[in-house]
């Protein structure tokens, strides 16, 4: 008889069918067929206990005490059940559950720890399998919880004994004994005067089970502590500080929890495919920073990993095709993905000097792991870009709301300087210096957004425009949104705006401009308060051998025909916006201008 016999709860009715538990290890599938081996006089239905247990159940009959002891020896059988009734002529004596129960045969037959108890919960009989787990020969007639040494009931049931003889109905408990665990099941056994003088008890060891639980539930909450930051961290620490904690718990966690000493973690960079180090312990440095990519061949293991997105055991290093070395004297190794909604982001990877140190148990710790480590990632990733964008949200904000102001401070600087100049040197020096600092705040404002942008984000411009970094542009209009639109546009690709009203500020703001960079584009609205697109242009050539003028027009308003007159004069061929102008229109002319390159003719 082998371990595969699992006797787990019994229960004696005179005439009906006893209730019966079959005993699922923690690793069989719920749809496995459970074998039950059913000891029944010949009178007894034997349809009724394939109408109690269902289809997952195989069964097969004995007609006596022998024949079971007999099946039992040849085969495997998950549980027992045991009908009272039939007749001597039937070879099953008239019997009770309890003289059923003390053959010692089968008690010894059984793996799980059996004992009888009395009214006192004293011990009347037992199996060798208690025995021997105890280590005490003399169990007999010792209270059941002093036998086993004082156990710790972890529930679900609190008093086990107590709960099944005053109900009368089985019941269950988890209890543990220096630092063993066991599955404790009580079954009142009911004499013929309905009362309960003796429990039926069985203890299986569920130590495994119940020391994989207890893992799995503090590398969860180990997961969930990984990125668990207080808000006055989150404010306090940059986002390199934040990196190095979060790395410093990855490791507490994995030496404490997983036990493992050499670990290391790769995340992949997106756009290039590198798998770059985060964490690397236990690893010589040269070989922490050699380069790998998120490729199935080439790569390695954690290549692999990364690329197919499925876990990958190594056994044994010397003889495995896609290991590439880590740990000096590695012997076998287990690499997991970093899943985040179904995107593979890097390799989590421990090695060990044994070969074959690490199963099926390991895989299933690193993989629940893994996720953990990877929702720690986003969240950080998550809270440093929010952080990012409140800073350039509030440095838009501030920006946004000076540009027009300063713009009006330079507007009637210049127009002081005009009524100064020839007159009083001092104060013309004073009011150039006004207009020096005021756009100085400007440019501090945008240089400070430039470096508060995470370094992966280097915005639109410097990819899409480079042309436009640092190009000064003139926007005159007389309405304020069309200005303000023009910052909020042109400068998100770094371009340097100024605005003015009218046409003779606009004049004056390009005769008391910055002599070293004059503007590279003016852009103006055909028909100003106080002149007309040809008559400007034709004041800027007073300045200007070719001015770079771009005229704005709403819907082709063009009562004057400034912008035929504008072209015969000159006006560059398309520097021509309409307006609401799009941004995608803005960018191309704008660029053409300051390049010199060809515009398309606009729809």
């Amino acid at each position: 008889m082998t371990n595969g016999f699992r006797l787990t709860r019994l229960a004696l009715s005179a005439k009906k069918l006893s209730a019966i538990q079959l005993s699922r290890h923690a690793r069989v599938r719920v749809t496995t067929v459970q074998k039950l081996l059913y000891i029944k006089s010949s009178d007894s239905k034997a349809s009724e206990v394939p109408l109690k247990l269902g289809d997952d159940v195989s069964i097969t009959y004995a007609t006596s005490c022998g024949e079971a002891l007999e099946l039992m020896r040849e085969h495997d059988f998950d549980g027992l059940y045991y009908c009272g009734g039939g007749s001597k002529a039937d070879g099953l004596k008239q019997t009770t559950l309890e003289e059923v129960i003390q053959s010692t045969t089968i008690l010894d037959l059984v793996p799980d720890g059996i004992a009888l108890l009395d009214s006192q919960n004293r011990i009347i009989k037992t199996n060798v399998r208690l025995t021997s787990w105890f280590k005490n020969l003399k169990l007999v007639g010792l209270n059941f919880y002093e036998a086993i040494g004082q156990p710790t009931i972890l529930g679900p049931e609190p008093s086990p004994l107590s709960t099944s003889r005053s109900k009368q109905q089985p019941s269950v408990a988890t209890i543990s004994v220096d630092e063993r665990y066991f599955q404790l099941r009580v079954v009142p056994i009911i004499d013929s005067s309905g009362q309960t003088e003796t429990l039926l008890v069985s203890l299986s060891d569920s130590t495994v089970e119940v020391l994989r639980t207890l893992k799995f539930e503090a590398l969860h909450r180990a997961g969930i502590a990984l990125a668990d930051l207080r808000p006055e961290e989150i404010y306090q620490m940059d986002v390199d500080q934040r990196i190095e904690l979060l790395k410093d718990n990855i490791l507490h966690y994995v030496r404490d929890l997983l036990n493992f000493d050499v670990v290391e973690i790769r995340l992949i960079d997106q756009k290039t495919g590198l798998l770059e180090p985060l964490l690397s312990e236990g690893i010589d440095d040269e070989t922490s920073r050699r380069p790998l990519y998120a490729q199935a061949t080439g790569n390695g293991v954690t290549g692999f990993v990364t690329a197919t997105g499925a876990s990958y055991m190594c056994e044994d290093t010397n003889n495995d095709p896609l290991y590439i070395g880590g740990l000096v004297g590695a012997k076998s190794s287990l690499t997991a993905p970093l899943i985040y909604h179904d995107q593979v982001i890097g390799s989590f990877n421990v090695e060990s000097p044994e070969i074959g140190a690490f199963n099926e148990e390991d895989l299933q710790f690193v993989e629940w792991f893994a996720l953990d480590i990877a929702v720690a990632l986003n969240t950080l990733e998550l809270l440093n870009a929010q952080r990012n964008d409140a800073a350039l949200q509030s440095v838009s904000a501030i920006h946004s709301a000076v540009a027009l102001p300063i713009d009006e401070i330079l507007n009637d600087t210049v127009h002081a300087m005009e009524s100064y100049i020839g007159h009083d040197p001092d104060v013309t020096k004073r009011l150039g210096t006004i207009m020096k600092h005021a756009r100085q705040i400007k440019s501090v404002i945008q240089q400070i957004g430039q470096e508060l942008a995470p370094p992966d984000a280097s915005s639109v411009q410097s990819v899409n425009c480079p042309s436009l970094k640092d190009r000064r542009v003139l926007v005159i209009d007389a309405d304020e949104q069309v200005r303000t639109s023009a910052h909020q546009l042109l400068e998100r690709y770094g371009c340097i705006v100024e605005t003015a009203h009218e046409g003779k500020e606009a004049i004056l703001m390009v005769r008391n401009g910055s002599l070293e960079k004059p503007y590279d584009a003016i852009i103006a609205d055909i028909r100003l308060p106080d002149i007309g697109g040809y008559d400007l242009l034709m004041k800027l050539k007073e300045t200007f051998d070719e001015p770079p003028l771009i005229l704005m027009t709403g819907f082709g308003y063009d009562p004057g025909h400034s912008i035929v007159k504008a072209r015969q004069a000159g006006l560059k061929n398309n520097a021509l916006l309409f307006k609401p102008f799009r941004l995608d229109q803005l960018l191309e002319v704008v660029q053409a201008m300051v390049t010199g390159a060809a515009v398309a003719p606009p729809k």
